[in-house]
């Protein structure tokens, strides 16, 4: 499952000892998997209403950050659109895919530095996000502008006879041009009366040219054909041939004109394919195994730093043949998932110290289900292992009438000890 659980509980001896047996029980009934989640950050500054703002400003800056990375890996789908089948391939964190990254993590003391207060953390990473929003927001509308005029000038090609363009089918050889006196129509003949049209369009008014007729092209229900005529029988002759069933389309071939068409349909095709170059990274895959349950730390730094395990050149190959705009995607879409996973921890941090208070001691795990069908069995678990930190938490789990004092929280979202959820089903 692509599903985390980040707890935490007391880091002293009695509730260390519940994370045993918690750990116990949930492995021997293949429950979970679980490993230790560590966060190392100074005693918060500041008063106790501080630590509960500062835990509402990081539960909405949460669901901001979990929006922004779903609309990013939507727009990395979208610009693959050829290549679906790699695009969680492409959705990287700092190197590794994502499971790995959540399941490694450290604190990037480099990008965020623990020795300024957790305000300026929370500020840091909420302008980093903002930016990436903005600038997300800039590049998307530019590329589905450009998406939005291919179609349009797609359209054009599709469709019957009566309505799609004519550009990529007539030729300058087709009609008669810069003439004073004769000018070349096209004529749409329905497909059972093609052997009517060959005998009745020299006659169907005075001053059509013999022979002059030619069918350019057909689709499932008639075909284009041309003839010649003097100008000056144009209305009759339309006249005629609706009576016959034979309708004139409309035309006028200007040769400047539809080599714009052309052009632009061409130029539209390559800078959208320009946007995305079948690169598609290989990924490179972390280690997903931690004995003993412990975490094996993948070492984090700045975004222009090579990512772990990674040499210049190796980056720098990776990058070749991709378009600027996946390029973009696959950078931030990093930056913003890094961003959210800090701010997953910042969230554990405050709410266990206003859970277990000071001074900070306790210790967060990564619980990863087996299986969706598991979930209601491993949360029992956790609830009868950790119940003695909240009663009232732990019975009303099993009630949904009991309220748990002080709080404006659905019972859902509160349990006895600290629970935050991390969903990377990200394209769902």
């Amino acid at each position: 499952m692509s599903e985390f659980w980040l707890i935490s509980a007391p880091g002293d001896k009695e509730n260390l000892q519940a994370l045993e047996r918690m750990n116990t029980v949930t492995s021997k009934s293949n429950l979970s998997y679980n490993t230790k989640f560590f966060i190392l950050l100074p005693p918060p500054v500041g008063t106790l209403d501080s630590l509960v703002g500062l835990s509402d400003e990081l539960g909405k800056l949460d669901t901001f950050a979990e929006s922004l990375i779903k609309r990013m890996a939507q727009s990395v789908a979208e610009v693959m659109e050829d290549s679906k089948g790699k695009v969680q391939e492409n959705l990287l964190a700092n190197g590794v895919d994502l499971t790995s990254f959540v399941t490694h993590f450290e604190w990037d003391m480099a990008k965020y530095p623990a020795k300024q207060p957790l305000v300026g953390v929370v500020d840091t990473l909420r302008k980093q996000l903002a930016q990436i929003e903005t600038d997300l927001k800039t590049r998307t509308a530019a590329y589905n502008t450009l998406k939005t005029n291919l179609e349009n000038l797609q359209k054009k090609s599709k469709g019957n006879l009566f309505t799609r363009t004519l550009s990529d089918i007539v030729s300058k050889e087709d009609f008669v041009l810069d003439s004073e006196y004769l000018v070349t129509l096209l004529v749409i003949v329905p497909k059972p009366h093609y052997i009517q049209w060959q005998k009745t369009y020299e006659s169907l008014s005075d001053m059509v040219v013999p022979r002059s007729t030619k069918l350019i092209t057909e689709d499932s229900e008639g075909g284009l054909f041309t003839v010649t005529l003097f100008r000056k029988v144009i209305d009759d002759f339309k006249t005629k041939a609706k009576e016959n069933k034979f309708m004139v389309r409309e035309f006028y071939y200007d040769e400047k004109e539809i080599k714009r068409e052309r052009e632009e349909l061409t130029r539209l095709l390559s800078d959208k394919k320009q946007q995305y170059q079948t690169s598609c990274v290989a990924l490179k895959k972390g280690s997903s195994t931690f004995p003993d349950h412990k975490v094996k730390v993948t070492p984090l730094g700045h975004p222009d730093r090579p990512a772990a395990g990674q040499t210049d050149r190796e980056r720098e190959s990776e990058g070749e043949g991709e378009g600027p705009l996946l390029r973009w995607l696959k950078v931030n879409f990093s930056e913003a998932f890094i961003a959210w996973i800090h701010i997953k921890a910042l969230r554990v941090f405050v709410e266990s110290v206003l859970r277990y208070g000071l001074p900070v001691n306790f210790q967060a795990v990564l619980l990863q289900p087996h299986k969706k069908s598991s979930t209601k069995r491993l949360r029992e678990v956790l609830n009868s292992v950790f119940r003695h930190l909240d009663e009232v938490a732990a019975a009303s789990i099993l009630d949904a009438s009991v309220e748990i004092p002080g709080l404006q929280l659905n019972n859902q979202d509160y349990f006895p000890y600290v629970y935050f959820h991390i969903d990377l089903s990200l394209l769902d």
